[in-house]
């Protein structure tokens, strides 16, 4: 079995495949199904939202779903027996199994895929990717069965891989389904977009996000306080919530509110030691997380401005309060957004050019104690 991780496939979880139940998402799943038993069930879906909500969890069942319930050949869509009521297929299902196994004939999956000169992932899902498409519809055509195709995430298309799937979406196979999972639906062609139809998914509450890290057999933080800073932190995100319990995300925060708590001023000793813990060897992830967890708390700070209160739960001891002190209208609202994408833009900038990391954060920081001393 190879080595290469998989792409869509989040470290430390199970693979969206292997996922039994789809937590906090009953709303997508219902209009899904809706649309099966009225007899609209169209021929490419959309299914949207934050990443590491739930999305591939929903096309696997989607898929094993269509797979599983074939469509009869008299009677109506049915025969005499009645819609369905859920996509729960069982696990010792045939078609279950071989979905398990990567073995069914009837589901196609596209993601990135190795590049056989380097032997590495590729960074986007390649025209090659999506023609071969082509070839096992062709070959599964002839057993008139469903089909179903899985692109995850259609965001990590070229231009070229794009329009490959454009044609496709045009004219659309018969009994063919297309299940698009996409994170920033927004930067995908408008043409694709209108051929889909758009299934919403939602972030997850802190109970769901609870019971979906249980799933995933993840060990929760201790105390209802840390779990719902966690949720609030992970944006309803269980992809991020997963990251952020690996690598210990919470304590970051907390330093982070620590270090600005006397904004304008700082501590500057606690600022170098945050900037060269992310700028170890090996500390690449650390430090996309730092950046993350530094432009989230700029948002909180510009929402608090605009609703003239901070956001609830508070996601770190004291968060609340400094909130409220440095953010108290819509002046320093704009003022901490405009801050915050000015961040990101000198991050990108910075890591293309492999800027010292710890001149990275340490930018970042000043450029914050600026803000609220503006």
């Amino acid at each position: 079995m190879s080595d290469t991780p998989e792409p869509d496939r989040i470290i430390g979880a199970p693979h969206p495949r292997d996922t039994p139940r789809l937590i906090g998402q009953d709303a997508a799943e219902g209009a899904f199904l809706e649309a099966y038993s009225a007899e609209r069930l169209h021929h490419a879906w959309l299914l949207c939202g934050p990443r590491g909500v739930g999305k591939a969890t929903l096309a696997w069942r989607i898929a094993r779903f269509l797979l599983a319930t074939p469509v009869a050949e008299a009677g109506g869509l049915y025969g005499d027996a009645p819609a369905p009521t859920s996509l729960v297929i069982a696990p010792d299902h045939p078609v279950a199994r071989r979905v398990a196994a990567g073995a069914e004939p009837g589901l196609f999956h596209i993601r990135r895929s190795v590049n056989e000169k380097t032997g590495r992932l590729r960074d986007q899902i390649v025209a090659d990717d999506v023609r071969a498409l082509g070839h096992f519809l062709h070959l599964s055509a002839a057993d008139g069965g469903r089909r179903v195709v899985i692109i995850d995430a259609a965001d990590e298309m070229n231009v070229q891989a794009a329009n490959a799937l454009l044609k496709m979406l045009e004219e659309p196979p018969a009994r063919t389904t297309l299940l698009l999972v996409s994170h920033q639906p927004s930067g995908l062609l408008p043409t694709i977009r209108s051929r889909c139809r758009v299934l919403r998914l939602s972030p997850l509450d802190t109970d769901d996000m609870a019971a979906a890290l249980a799933q995933a057999e993840i060990a929760l933080p201790e105390g209802r306080e840390a779990q719902e800073a966690l949720a609030a932190l992970a944006d309803g995100s269980v992809g991020m919530a997963v990251q952020m319990i690996a690598q210990g995300g919470l304590d970051i925060y907390a330093d982070i509110v620590g270090l600005f708590a006397q904004l304008p001023q700082i501590d500057r000793p606690r600022a170098l030691s945050l900037a060269n813990a992310a700028a170890q060897r090996g500390a690449e992830q650390k430090l996309d997380l730092l950046i993350a967890l530094i432009d989230l708390f700029l948002a909180r700070a510009a929402r608090t401005g605009a609703m003239g209160r901070a956001p609830t739960p508070q996601a770190a001891p004291g968060e609340a309060a400094l909130l409220a002190r440095i953010a108290p209208g819509l002046a320093k609202a704009r003022a901490f957004a405009d801050c915050g994408a000015d961040t990101l833009a000198r991050v990108r900038r910075g890591r293309a050019v492999n800027l010292d990391p710890a001149a990275l954060v340490l930018d970042t920081v000043f450029s914050i104690q600026k803000t609220a001393a503006g």
